[in-house]
């Protein structure tokens, strides 16, 4: 799968907020959230589902992998969607694992595979 997604027992803004202080215990930090239906509203386009989408970062990790590979600054910064699908609040983000594979490297493949670790770790602590 391309993506990780999980259920949470949280209403929407609650599980944004829960998931940005768990994410700052693994040194990640949020760039911007971006309400997509507030952002559609304004815009005079109605959403029916809400979604909630934090860019997220670790600047010594986006250090090492872009002095690795510029290319990898398509990737960044990793993307975590907090929504609500059918009256069920969800938490899902593309694997890091999933989308390094078109560089094609086996170092970048391995700090995929921690950053990808620790983002998920972040997002099950609120399981």
């Amino acid at each position: 799968m391309f993506h990780y997604t999980i259920e949470v027992n949280k209403p929407l803004n609650e599980a944004a907020s829960a998931l940005e202080a768990s994410l700052k215990e693994e040194k990640f930090g949020v760039l911007w959230s971006l309400n997509m239906k507030e952002t559609l509203a304004g815009k005079g386009v109605e959403l029916d589902g809400d979604y909630i989408i934090l860019e997220v970062c670790n600047p010594h990790e986006a250090k090492r992998v872009l002095e690795k590979n510029p290319l990898v600054s398509y990737f960044l910064p990793c993307k975590i969607v907090v929504y609500s699908d059918n009256g069920t609040t969800k938490i899902g983000m593309a694997r890091p694992t999933e989308l390094i594979k078109n560089v094609d490297n086996q170092e970048l493949q391995s700090i995929a595979g921690d950053i990808e670790k620790r983002l998920i770790g972040s997002i099950d602590k609120l399981k």
